[in-house]
């Protein structure tokens, strides 16, 4: 089976002899070996036209890659239906560095063609809608910003943790960072609500958690490819203090940070855990499972 595929279809800033704009699809895997592309009519672009491409990059490209990777929510039920009838899997996924840079180099490139519509176009934008609370029902008895050495986080990979996603490429090690180091992090205590919390967690698949300054300031989790969660707001000075020293670590370990959930803070047992990572320009998704 070849390497993962990831993939763009969308409405690009050009239009076909018509004046109808022009959908493009963009395919490659991580490392630029393989790539194919094509575009057609905003009025042909549908799940079967899509469907024929992907069997055209199948045989050029001699098989079927491991799964395809979308990036854009608008673009991921499209790709699903294309592909009811093929043998892959299509996986929501924000960490496609390669797609993203083809994508920036071309939208760089169309203003040199003719059938280029002048606009403000920016080819990895999004909707991204407004955070939401997390429900009452599912939000644990307490949190706090924590930091956890290397080893500690070692140990926490082997215990018995029902819900967790501890990617091997963004491990302290993998990512050449000083057994010194502290990892920033922030522990929900869940009491009696933990596992509901650990599996709610594991649905919206973590992304990344970001302290926003504000009144009152507030500690928000980035999830799947757009969605945002508000885990806390809070107009404590010391728990204030203790967020900022949270981004400054975060920042220190190259973005990597975690969240843990427990029943309570006895150290005995653990629900979830999720090891994130967030850097300038580039977040890699680590999603639950």
């Amino acid at each position: 089976m070849l390497p993962p595929w990831q993939l763009d279809f969308y409405r690009r800033p050009l239009q076909d002899p018509q004046g109808q704009p022009l959908w493009e699809l963009l395919i490659c895997d991580a490392q630029m070996a393989f790539t194919y592309g094509a575009d057609c009519p905003q009025s042909e672009a549908s799940a079967p036209w899509l469907r024929q491409q992907l069997k055209i990059a199948c045989d050029r490209a001699g098989g079927w890659p491991e799964y395809i990777a979308v990036f854009r929510p608008q673009t991921v039920s499209l790709v699903e239906v294309a592909c009811r009838e093929l043998p892959v899997e299509v996986r929501p996924q924000r960490d496609l560095f390669a797609l993203k840079q083809w994508l920036r180099q071309r939208a760089a490139w169309y203003a040199n063609l003719q059938n280029y519509v002048p606009q403000n176009y920016d080819p990895l934008a999004i909707e991204r809608p407004a955070p939401q609370p997390i429900a009452d029902y599912v939000m644990g008895d307490r949190w706090q910003f924590a930091a956890i050495s290397p080893d500690q986080l070692t140990r926490l990979e082997h215990e018995p943790i029902p819900m967790r996603s501890v990617p091997p490429e963004i491990a302290p090690l993998s990512l050449g960072l000083p057994s010194t180091l502290l990892i920033p992090g922030v522990i929900i205590d869940g009491g009696r609500k933990s596992m509901a919390l650990a599996q709610w967690l594991h649905s919206v698949r973590p992304v990344m958690l970001q302290y926003i300054a504000g009144v009152p300031d507030g500690l928000l989790l980035e999830a799947g490819l757009s969605d945002r969660w508000i885990l806390a707001t809070f107009d404590d000075e010391a728990v204030a203090g203790a967020a900022r020293t949270f981004t400054e670590r975060k920042q220190a370990a190259q973005g990597l940070h975690f969240l843990l959930v427990r029943p309570d803070d006895s150290g005995q047992t653990y629900t979830g855990l999720w090891l994130m990572q967030a850097t300038a320009g580039k977040q890699i998704h680590a999603g639950a499972g």
